[in-house]
């Protein structure tokens, strides 16, 4: 079943999707979307229909500007990314169950490993092609920088859309840190390309050794960042559903 949800964060509507299975809920999922992209993106919905007809309940939701969310994503940051998952993870133990297990794609899997200590609830995260530190997007934007810096913001085409990035999103990126992979205290699997164009497998090796054990690693061999061919998209959902088995108590 699909069912539309709408949820606040920080005076805010967030427009969600909670996707659930016809028998037993095995665990409630919150996924993460990659930078600019959507809930709706394809890798999002393929991963968590599988997951789904695995027993899962799946909700994912688009970040603040972005999608059908209100709000300006002129004015979002990193920050704020993860002040959202923290929101929607409240939702849903409000509303359903707290979640049991964080999936993020690129930027949102830095953001998953950003916030999942701050639920006691979460036994495990996964993330996709994610980078190790969420400054690593700057590059979407080097041709701007300069703009950025003395203007205080700046036009950016990101794909096919036009988006204004501010000084206060780099700043905020910036000032990101790392110690709290280490600090998880959850499971882990990285999933990550070695052909992956957008972020360098270079990156999952980082997250990787930075974080403790229970940790796996599962190679995507020839996926792209985005996962937009529907077999490995069904491959990370497949891999994902075995592997949570392990960590998560079935309620």
């Amino acid at each position: 079943m699909r069912t539309k949800i709408e949820f606040p964060s920080h005076g805010q509507n967030l427009a969600g999707l909670l996707e659930t299975p016809d028998q037993a809920i095995r665990a409630y999922v919150l996924f993460a979307h990659c930078f600019t992209c959507g809930k709706d993106i394809a890798a999002a919905s393929r991963i968590s229909r599988f997951l789904v007809k695995h027993g899962f309940a799946v909700f994912r939701f688009d970040f603040t500007g972005l999608g059908n969310s209100d709000g300006d994503f002129a004015n979002t940051n990193f920050s704020s990314n993860t002040e959202d998952l923290l929101s929607a993870a409240r939702f849903l133990e409000e509303h359903y169950q707290a979640p049991q297990l964080l999936i993020g794609h690129s930027l949102g899997g830095a953001a998953v490993l950003a916030m999942a200590a701050r639920l006691p609830e979460v036994k495990a995260v996964v993330t996709i092609g994610a980078p190790f530190e969420a400054s690593h997007v700057v590059h979407n934007f080097n041709a701007h920088l300069d703009t950025i810096e003395s203007s205080g913001q700046a036009k950016v085409t990101l794909g096919t859309r036009d988006f204004t990035i501010k000084k206060q999103f780099l700043d905020d990126l910036r000032s990101q840190t790392t110690e709290h992979i280490q600090r998880l205290n959850k499971a882990l699997l990285v999933m990550h390309s070695p052909v992956d164009l957008t972020v360098d497998i270079s990156d999952a090796e980082k997250i990787y050794k930075a974080a403790k054990h229970p940790k796996s690693f599962i190679s995507l061999d020839t996926a792209d960042h985005l996962l937009s061919k529907s077999i490995d998209s069904e491959y990370v959902a497949q891999t994902i559903s075995g592997w949570a088995s392990r960590y998560i108590s079935v309620h």
